[in-house]
C-alpha cells in the first residue's frame, strides 16, 4: 500500500507552486480586477468567462459550474489523478523530495498509475531521440527528415526520434528502469507477443505527442521501410493517458502563441506542424490520427478566451481528402465563438511540401489571404449543382440553406444568407433569406427553448452553489440585501480576517441566515476562527475548507474566498470602515429579528400570563432594544 505523503511536505508542494502558473497551462487567463484571473472554464461549456483564479490566496472557482480548491485540487481534476498523483506531478515540477510516511517512499511500487505511464513515455521520447541521434540504423529515418528540410537541429526541436527494428529494444530497456510488464502493456509502449511484451513501434520515425501540460502521453510514428506492413502512420492506442480525439500534436509548444495572438492554424500532419513553427507559424498543431472535433475546440477556445479577434485556420489540402476534412470541421464551426477560416495554397500543396518548395515566406503567407470556412463550405455545396437551371438552383438552396441556417448569430445568418442567395444566383435576395430564417425557427422550436445561456458572471444575482438534494430550498437571491451583506461579511472573514477580528468570532451561526452561509459560519468556527494576520492566507483557508461537511460547504468557502469584495456605492472612507458596516449590519439585523420574536412572545402572555415571565421577557426586550440603538449610533465600536 502507498505510504501517504506527510503533510509538510504536501503544504511544501501547495506553497511552491502558483496556482496560476499551473492552471495558465491549459488555458489563457486575463485580469479580472481585485488581484483576480479569469479564463474559460476547462470543467464546462461556456462562451463568457466564469472561472476565476487568486494568485494570492492560492484557489480557484468557477461561477459557473461550482468547481474549485486549490493547486492541488486543479491538477487533480483536469488531469483525472488521484491526491497523491497530483501532489506528486507538482512535487516533480517543483524539485521538492516527497517523504511518505508508511513504509518509506518506493517509487516502484508507491507511484500511481498515471505518474508511471508518464515518466515511461518520458523516458522512452528520450530514448527514441538517442537513437536517431546516434544510431547507424537510424539514418532511413534522419534521411526522411533531409529530404523534408529538417536538419538536425529541428528533429532535436520536436524531440522527434527513431523505434529500432527489432522486437524489444524499447520493452528491455525500460524493464531496465523498473517498469513491470504490466506497466508497459498498459502505457501502449509495448504490445502482447508470443513470448511476452514486445515493442508496438519498430523501424520508424518517431514523434511524440504531448499533452497540453507538456507531458509525453503517447506517439506518432511514421513507416520507413518496404517490408512494413503496418500503416503509413501509426499512433498509440487509447490509454489511461492518452485518447486521440482530446490532444493536439505542438499544443505543448504553440499555446502560448496561440493565446497571445489569439489564432490557432490547424494543420493535417506532424511535418506540417514542424514546417509552420520553423517559418514563424508557430500557433499551428495539429490533429493525430483523427479528424478534428468537440474535444480539440474545447481545447483552443480556452485559449483563445473566444474574444472578438479570434480566428482559427485550417490548412487542409487542396486535394478531394482535404475538401473533406474542411466540410467536416465545419459541422463543428458553430462551437466556436471565434472566426473559422480555411487557407489552401493555390497548387494544393501542405505546408511542409510548400516550405521545402518556396521557402518559410510561402508557408508564412500561406495563412494570410484565407477564405471563411462557411464560405467555402457553401461553394463546395453549391459547386456539384447546375445553376443554370431553376431545379439545380433549388436543389443547391435545399442543401445549403439548413447549414446557414445552423448559425447563431442573427446578424450573421442574415449577411452569409444574403451571400448565399449571390452564390447561387437568385436575384430575389429576400427569398434565401426568409427561406433561411424559417429552418432557423423550426430548428429551434423542434429543439424547444433549449438550455440556459452558458457562463455565470458574478455579482448581485448570483445564487450561489448547487446544494445537496436535501437541503436545497429557494434560490439564494443576492438582491436581497440580507444575503448580500452576510456574504460579504463571510468574504472579509475569509480574505480579510484582519479587518473582522476579534468581532467576527462572537458571531453565532443563527446570525446568517442563508443556510449556504451559516454552514461556512460554522466552518470558520471549527477550523478555529478567524485569524487576524494570519501568516499564511492559504494555509488559513485549506484548513476552513477541510473543517466544511461536505463538498457543497467547501465549494461555497472556495468561492467566498476568491470573489472580489464589492465595495458598494456609498460606502467611503478605509477598509476598517467598510468591514465594520458589514458586520454592524449582521448583528442588527439579528438583533432585529430577536426583538421581532420576544415581541410576538409578550403578544401571546398578554396580561394574563406569568408575572415573573412577563417581567424579564419585557426586560430582554428592553436590553435588545438599547443595544439595538448603541448599534445604531456608534456602529462597530460597540461590538
Amino acid at each position: 500500500m502507498a505510504g501517504r505523503i506527510n503533510d509538510e511536505d504536501v503544504k511544501a508542494v501547495r506553497d511552491a507552486v502558483p496556482i496560476d502558473a499551473v492552471v495558465s497551462e491549459y488555458l489563457q487567463l486575463r485580469n479580472a480586477g481585485g488581484g483576480n484571473l479569469k479564463g474559460l472554464c476547462p470543467f464546462h461549456d461556456e462562451k463568457s468567462p466564469s472561472f476565476q483564479v487568486s494568485p494570492s490566496k492560492g484557489f480557484f472557482h468557477c461561477f459557473g459550474c461550482q468547481e474549485g480548491g486549490d493547486t492541488i485540487t486543479f491538477v487533480m481534476k483536469i488531469d483525472h489523478l488521484t491526491f497523491s498523483e497530483a501532489v506528486e506531478r507538482l512535487a516533480g515540477q517543483a524539485g521538492i523530495t516527497l517523504r511518505y510516511e508508511e513504509g518509506g517512499y518506493n517509487p516502484s511500487h508507491q507511484r500511481g498509475e498515471r505518474i508511471r505511464l508518464v515518466e515511461a513515455h518520458k523516458i522512452a521520447a528520450d530514448w527514441y531521440a538517442e537513437q536517431l541521434a546516434t544510431s547507424p540504423e537510424a539514418d532511413a529515418g534522419r534521411q526522411f527528415l533531409a529530404e523534408r528540410g529538417f536538419d538536425q537541429a529541428a528533429a532535436q526541436h520536436f524531440s522527434v526520434g527513431y523505434s529500432p527494428q527489432g522486437w524489444d529494444h524499447l520493452t528491455r530497456f525500460l524493464r531496465g528502469k523498473g517498469f513491470t510488464d504490466k506497466e508497459l502493456v498498459l502505457s501502449g509502449l509495448s504490445q502482447e507477443g508470443r513470448r511476452g511484451p514486445i515493442d508496438r513501434f519498430r523501424g520508424r520515425l518517431m514523434w511524440p505527442i504531448r499533452d497540453i501540460g507538456g507531458d509525453v502521453v503517447g506517439f506518432g510514428a511514421r513507416k520507413l521501410y518496404e517490408a512494413d506492413n503496418g500503416p503509413k502512420y501509426l499512433n498509440t492506442p487509447d490509454t489511461a493517458i492518452y485518447k486521440k480525439s482530446q490532444v493536439l500534436y505542438g499544443i505543448d509548444l504553440a499555446k502560448k502563441d496561440i493565446a497571445k495572438a489569439s489564432r490557432a492554424v490547424v494543420v493535417e500532419g506532424y511535418t506540417d506542424v514542424m514546417a509552420c513553427h520553423l517559418a514563424g507559424v508557430t500557433t499551428a498543431i495539429a490533429t493525430c490520427g483523427t479528424a478534428f472535433g468537440g474535444d480539440h475546440i474545447k481545447i483552443l477556445r480556452r485559449l483563445l478566451m473566444d474574444n472578438g479577434s479570434a480566428r482559427v485556420i485550417f490548412t487542409f489540402d487542396g486535394d478531394a481528402a482535404g475538401q473533406k476534412a474542411a466540410l467536416r470541421a465545419f459541422e463543428d464551426d458553430q462551437k466556436f465563438a471565434a472566426e473559422t477560416y480555411i487557407a489552401i495554397a493555390p497548387d494544393g500543396m501542405d505546408p511542409c511540401d510548400l516550405r521545402l518548395a518556396k521557402g518559410d515566406e510561402a508557408v508564412a503567407d500561406l495563412v494570410e489571404p484565407r477564405t471563411p470556412l462557411f464560405e467555402f463550405a457553401l461553394r463546395q455545396i453549391v459547386a456539384r449543382y447546375d445553376l443554370d437551371t431553376p431545379a439545380g438552383r433549388a436543389a443547391a438552396l435545399d442543401e445549403a440553406a439548413p447549414i446557414v441556417a445552423r448559425i447563431k448569430n442573427s446578424g450573421a445568418q442574415h449577411e452569409v444568407a444574403v451571400q448565399l442567395a449571390g452564390m447561387l444566383g437568385i436575384l430575389d435576395t429576400q427569398f434565401v433569406v426568409k427561406r433561411v430564417a424559417q429552418l432557423a425557427r423550426w430548428a429551434r422550436d423542434r429543439g424547444g427553448k433549449g438550455p440556459a445561456p452558458e457562463g455565470h458572471h458574478q455579482g448581485r444575482q448570483y445564487a450561489g452553489p448547487p446544494r445537496p438534494a436535501a437541503s436545497r430550498g429557494p434560490a439564494l437571491n443576492l438582491r436581497n440585501p440580507v444575503f448580500a451583506t452576510e456574504r460579504e461579511l463571510l468574504k472579509l472573514a475569509l480574505q480579510r480576517p484582519e479587518l473582522v477580528s476579534p468581532a467576527f468570532d462572537a458571531y453565532g451561526v443563527d446570525e446568517f441566515t442563508a443556510p449556504p452561509y451559516a454552514a461556512v459560519r460554522q466552518a470558520i468556527h471549527d477550523a478555529g476562527g478567524a485569524e487576524p494576520g494570519v501568516a499564511d492566507p492559504q494555509d488559513y483557508l485549506v484548513r476552513v475548507r477541510e473543517a466544511a461537511p461536505d463538498d457543497a460547504v467547501r465549494a461555497m468557502v472556495t468561492e467566498l474566498a476568491v470573489e472580489a469584495i464589492m465595495l458598494h456605492k456609498g460606502v467611503k472612507g478605509a477598509d476598517e470602515v467598510y468591514a465594520g458596516a458589514q458586520l454592524v449590519t449582521v448583528r442588527r439585523r439579528a438583533v432585529e429579528r430577536r426583538i421581532r420574536d420576544i415581541t410576538g412572545r409578550l403578544t401571546r402572555l398578554g396580561t394574563h400570563g406569568d408575572p415573573a415571565e412577563l417581567a424579564a421577557v419585557q426586560n430582554e426586550l428592553w436590553v435588545l432594544q438599547q443595544y439595538d440603538q448603541t448599534l445604531r449610533e456608534h456602529g462597530a465600536a460597540a461590538l
